[in-house]
């Protein structure tokens, strides 16, 4: 494995493809928390039912905010 320098493009390519990561996941993360979390703005619902749609929102954005960083990342570091 040889190690080389990167140029000030490819450390500014990598910059905008981790910023892009992480601006899609916390969107992709937001929409999903409040899709599954928002009757409870909406509806007067048991406790119960309303703290299980907000810790299942919360997991479920949080789980697939991760998995966007790592695909986004991913297939930015496969060859061309």
């Amino acid at each position: 494995m040889t190690m080389r320098r990167r140029s000030q493009a490819e450390r500014d390519a990598l910059t905008v493809e981790m910023g892009y990561a992480l601006l899609s996941a916390c969107f992709l993360g937001a929409v999903m928390f409040a899709t599954i979390a928002g009757p409870v703005a909406v509806w007067d619902l048991p406790r119960t039912v309303e703290k299980f749609l907000l810790t299942a929102g919360a997991w479920v954005g949080g789980v697939l905010a991760v998995l966007r960083v790592i695909h986004v990342l991913w297939r930015y570091g496969r060859p061309r």
